[in-house]
């Protein structure tokens, strides 16, 4: 039987709407045609009717709250299926669409000067069937008429355009479009209908030559246009365009940028202001091949303004005269609305004005709303004998320079001021309630006033112009000037005795101290630049580093000079390993259980013979996460003191030496609630730009460290703002970008704060590669001229020191082609204690140094990938072999031990196993849920996978076997997975691949869960399946869709891969479209290799298009680690690289 065709459905009318379809050509052995109405989101059926062969369509009510009609704003679909007098049925066709309540309006209208009397309106079409014609309303500006009266212009049918004549000049017209809509039904007359009417759009008729646009519909457009980035005075965008324009048509050879802009706002005098922006942003030129895919930075905006903006295809010859006009040719706009940031500068033109008297009464002018909305206004009492800029902040009870006498919301700012008046206002924000209270001014002393503009969002203050001084009128109390000049002499010289009598203390004390351990002296202070230098602040401790280009070695200077004799011989004992002996060395060490690691990390020298008093002072005891766990007192981290408060300058942090570089690193606990201002005044007191997070918040319900840092908008850490500007949280680490900031001050500094989150709760990662692949992205985000990158986990010392460690021995491997592991970790226990805490830490280091040796760069950045490609294809050395098989055989280094696979090879389980060599690990095994009395029934082969951006994001199987169906479905139903990936035929080369696991046209149960076929379609690469699935224990259901990609031969590899990278575009957007939070199961026949090469491609893509880099060989390398042989064959391999290259291909900025 032969289904229905060109089953589609449509809107006629706000009330009605419309299935149609055509019969197949063996009418006469159709019987009936059998059309379901289905409420997608209630999964609910509407209608279900039967019509003879000579029906094609039916008309349905769209009504609200009628279960029998379609509800409006609601996904429908529609099935259609035909039988014949026997009862036999058809396949089913599915056309499903979206309700929309409203008939739609023409949208983009345009209105655009022709000359004095005529204007040029323009509209995008509505794709409609029933749409007869459209009409154009307009009016003069100045008018108030209902929009019945206006008058009006019919163009001719299915036009997108049209000129209206005989205007007065010099006038602004409202001009509205509206669809008219003809429902025939039956032989009765038409029913006509008006669709939702357009917006108002707005024409100037004025008496000069202007442009005019027109459009050509011939022409490629512009799409998938997006904005990100938006400033006050700038937006980014993101487009695509690739000309299809048809040959007989003109080539486009630009495209252009236009923008408008509308700003309402009130001035500082109340009254409300209206601004027009209107310009041009800039040309595009395309290159040759017409293909484009980029970003483009719209800058020179307006602050607070609404902006509508169009960016268009032209051609070489896109304009003519026409009368006194120029018509300007484009294609039709992809169109962009957003408003831009608040400028958030209070534009304050006028001060304050003093107007004498007695009581000082002052003038007070509201600032202009125009860059941006305004909070609230603080009058500010400004001693002038003592100035700072510091001063100018609102402080509460702040007399010693200035201090706030009055705050006003900026709704109730008055007009006039009375200084002095001893009222008392409350100010509400930020998190208490603050009291000024407007006192009397002291005697004999001169005072300016600022006005302040205070916007909650950024919280920013701005101040007006300052008054002129004030001098008081009351009679100032006369002092004996010999009398203050002798207690000025008396009181210099006591301050100075005692300033020094200090200083004798401390030099005895450290002296002391000297004499008693022979370590190296405190570090010196080194300037801390702050903007402006008005600002006056007492200078943090930042110890000197030694320049990658001098000759000390930090390892090697601390081998005679910072480590205990009886630990010198320990070091000459195990000196650094040339490379090509690393692999053998760390074999050696492994021998007889690891004997020879344990004795060598025994060796090291824990470092407890360094004194740490400042750590045990009892105002800082309370700041250490772990009482055993301290801050060496010669290394540690002195923050800038803060007067009045013993302490302060104590924080848990050590610095810590890199290769060549000392104190490249900060190590620190994770920061306690207590601490977080202290955790932030170091990171902007040392200049960091990275902190580097080697924990969770939490590990097996133990808290590790607690949150330092905002969700979202920005939050305040003792005297730092921090403001969290972006996250991205990708599948192995997350990287956080704050701005903080100096209370106080315009400085601000961009932050990256890099966690890693795939550390396993309990013990360490099975493999390196996603630690490495972390440290790298560390290394590239660091900037070289910043200050130590922070790495903390939680008490500072394990991980953390597994970080630095690795760091600074892939450092020393790029210059020295040695290891001094030994070496190193002894220099930086010296520094801080316990650092490399555990001895399968400190092999761990060996095992990522050794993979890292092993493994080599292999990252490529996108635009490099061809050239990489082409040496990876040529002979080495005249020889057979390839560079890209090397590569691909490095690989095989990944090998797993048996006892990784012990569900696997269980008797219950191995039966399950489609290839005895193709099985799950253990760590990464899907587990299901056991069935009580049956061994290994929680086993079925799949593996978990990482993605990209997630965790888990893809379960990777084999083709089910007849014995494993069931356990298939239940394992879909219970990780709840919506979306499943076949890349086999059932049979190739007449050998079995996967049996068929779906039913094809009738019901079919698979254990508890009932499996119902939907629908089928015939893509030209791909046949997509949907199916109902319910859970017949609580008859719940859900639907799943199988994606069988056809184009992949029995043999080798997609001559191309532009199908294959369409293919996985598909599935994941159908993924975001449709899907639950479950994984993608992908499978193949044994679920390795081109499952293997679907994951490689799905993630190599998604690193081009966030990070611009290319590297297939860790990408595969990080798959095999998770399920055994992924990407099985060279050539499988060769085509993920060929693939991505395709992609590449498609990308302007990438190829050029």
């Amino acid at each position: 039987q032969l289904a229905p065709t060109n089953l589609t459905a449509y809107i006629a009318n706000a009330h009605m709407m419309s299935v149609t379809w055509d019969l197949p050509p063996n009418l006469n052995a159709i019987d009936k045609v059998f059309i379901t109405i289905t409420d997608v989101e209630a999964n609910r059926t509407i209608q279900m009717q039967s019509f003879d062969n000579s029906i094609k369509k039916l008309d349905i009510q769209i009504k609200a709250n009628d279960p029998y009609s379609v509800q409006p704003n609601r996904t429908i679909r529609f099935s259609a299926r035909c039988s014949d007098r026997n009862g036999q049925n058809s396949t089913t066709t599915i056309y499903q669409m979206y309700i929309n309540m409203k008939d739609p309006a023409p949208l983009n209208v345009r209105v655009f000067r022709v000359n004095d009397t005529c204007i040029n309106v323009t509209w995008d079409p509505i794709y409609h069937p029933e749409v007869s014609r459209y009409i154009v309303y307009y009016n003069d500006k100045s008018e108030t008429k209902d929009i019945e009266k206006w008058p009006l212009y019919s163009p001719p049918p299915h036009a997108s355009s049209t000129l209206i004549s005989k205007l007065k000049p010099d006038v602004i017209y409202n001009v509205r479009v509206n669809a008219e809509f003809t429902v025939r039904k039956d032989s009765s007359a038409p029913q006509i209908y008006a669709g939702t009417m357009s917006e108002i759009y707005v024409a100037d008729v004025y008496r000069k030559p202007q442009f005019i646009t027109q459009y050509d519909d011939s022409l490629s457009r512009p799409t998938d246009m997006t904005y990100t980035e938006v400033t006050a005075n700038s937006v980014r965008i993101w487009f695509n365009f690739e000309d299809k324009t048809p040959h007989y048509g003109r080539k486009v050879q630009r495209l252009e940028v236009h923008y408008e802009g509308v700003q309402n706002y009130v001035d500082g005098l109340g009254t409300p202001r209206f601004n027009s922006h209107r310009n041009s942003a800039g040309l595009i030129t395309l290159p040759a091949h017409g293909v484009v895919n980029r970003e483009w930075l719209v800058t020179g905006l307006a602050a607070n303004t609404n902006y509508t903006l169009n960016l268009s295809a032209t051609t070489a010859d896109d304009s003519y005269s026409s009368g006194h006009s120029t018509v300007k040719v484009y294609s039709r706009p992809a169109t962009v609305r957003f408003q831009t940031d608040y400028d958030y500068r209070p534009d304050i033109k006028r001060g304050m004005k003093n107007v004498g008297g007695k009581t000082v009464p002052l003038v007070l002018h509201k600032a202009s709303t125009k860059n941006g909305p305004i909070d609230r206004y603080y009058v500010v009492v400004h001693l002038l004998e003592k100035v700072t800029y510091q001063s100018y902040v609102p402080q509460e009870g702040r007399r010693d320079c200035c201090y706030t006498a009055a705050v006003f919301p900026a709704d109730k700012l008055p007009d006039t001021f009375f200084l002095g008046d001893g009222k008392t206002t409350v100010d509400y924000y930020p998190f208490a309630a603050n009291v000024y209270n407007n006192s009397l001014i002291e005697t004999n002393c001169k005072v300016k006033l600022v006005s302040w503009g205070f916007n909650r969002k950024k919280e920013n203050l701005t101040a007006s112009s300052a008054t002129t001084p004030i001098i008081l009128n009351s009679k100032p109390i006369q002092a004996n000037q010999d009398t203050m000049n002798n207690l000025l002499w008396i009181f210099g010289i006591v301050v100075s005795i005692f300033i020094l009598f200090i200083m004798l203390i401390v030099f005895a004390v450290k002296y002391s101290r000297t004499k008693k351990k022979p370590i190296t002296p405190p570090p010196e202070s080194v300037p801390f630049d702050l903007t402006p230098k008005v600002i006056t602040m007492e200078m943090p401790i930042l110890p000197p580093a030694i320049s990658p280009a001098s000759s000390g070695e930090p390892v090697e200077a601390r081998r005679t000079h910072c480590i205990t004799a009886s630990n010198t011989y320990s070091v000459k004992t195990h000196p650094p390993i040339h490379v090509d002996d690393f692999a053998t060395h760390v074999e050696r060490l492994k021998a007889a259980d690891n004997y020879k690691f344990s004795q060598e990390y025994e060796s090291i020298d824990p470092g407890q013979q360094f004194s740490w008093d400042n750590s045990l002072l009892e105002y800082n005891r309370a700041k250490n996460r772990y009482a055993n766990v301290i801050a060496y007192d010669h290394s540690r981290v002195v923050l800038r003191p803060i007067d009045g408060i013993p302490g302060s300058d104590y924080i848990n942090a050590n610095y810590m030496d890199g290769y060549r570089k000392q104190n490249m690193y900060i190590a620190t606990q994770g920061p306690l609630p207590d601490t977080f201002g202290d955790f932030w005044r170091m990171v902007f007191e040392t200049n960091s730009a990275c902190i580097v997070m080697m924990t969770k918040l939490e590990e097996r319900n133990r808290l590790k460290c607690d949150q330092y840092w905002p969700s979202r908008g920005t939050e305040t850490y003792g005297p730092i703002q921090v403001a969290l500007t972006d996250f991205i949280e990708l599948a192995t680490y997350s990287i956080r970008t704050f701005n903080i900031a100096w209370i106080g001050h315009p400085e601000k500094r961009e932050i990256r704060h890099c966690q890693f989150t795939a550390w396993p709760d309990h013990g360490l990662p099975d493999h390196a590669t996603a630690f490495l692949l972390f440290l790298r992205r560390v290394k590239i985000l660091n900037p070289a001229d910043s200050g130590p990158i922070i790495v903390h986990c939680s008490a500072g010392v394990g991980r953390t020191g597994c970080f630095i460690v690795l760091d600074a021995m892939i450092d020393r491997l790029k210059h020295e082609k040695t290891v001094d592991i030994y070496g190193h970790v002894t220099l930086l226990r010296s520094q801080r204690n316990y650092i490399v805490q555990t001895e399968e830490q400190y092999i761990f280091i060996h095992d990522a140094v050794n993979e890292a040796i092993q493994s080599g760069y292999t990252e490529i950045i996108a635009k490099n990938l061809f050239a990489h490609l082409q040496r990876l294809l040529q002979p080495i050395n005249d020889s057979s072999l390839t560079e890209m098989e090397l590569e691909f055989k490095r690989l095989a280094n990944v090998k797993a031990q048996p006892s990784k696979f012990i569900s696997a090879n269980l008797p219950s389980n191995k039966f399950k196993n489609r290839l005895v060599n193709i099985l799950p690990y253990e760590n990464t095994r899907v587990c299901l849920s056991p069935i009580r009395g049956i061994d290994g029934s929680d086993y079925i082969n799949a593996s978990y996978i990482d993605g990209y951006r997630s965790p888990k994001a893809y379960i990777a199987t084999q083709g089910p076997l007849l014995e494993t169906v069931d356990d298939f479905w239940r394992m879909l139903w219970e990780h709840n997975s919506t979306i499943i990936v076949m890349l086999t035929k059932l049979k190739e080369m007449g050998r079995e691949k996967c049996v068929q696991y779906w039913p094809n046209e009738h019901s079919s149960r698979y254990g508890y869960f009932v499996v119902d076929p939907i629908a089928e379609y015939n893509m030209p690469q791909y046949v997509l399946r949907e199916f109902k699935v319910t859970d017949s224990r609580d008859r719940l259901s859900r639907t799943v869709r199988q994606f069988l990609y056809t184009e992949w031969p029995d043999q080798g590899v997609p001559k191309f891969g532009e199908g294959f990278i369409d293919f996985i575009g598909q599935v994941h957007k159908t993924k975001e479209q449709f899907g639950q939070d479950g994984p993608i199961i992908v499978h193949c026949s044994a679920g390795v290799g081109r499952t293997g090469v679907f994951i490689t491609l799905s993630i190599v893509l998604d690193r081009i298009r966030y990070e611009g880099v290319v590297d297939v060989f860790q990408t595969v390398k990080l798959l095999r680690t998770q399920r055994p042989a992924m990407v099985q064959t060279e050539d499988q391999y060769q085509f993920c690289y060929r693939a991505a290259l395709e992609y590449l291909g498609s990308f302007d900025n990438f190829v050029s």
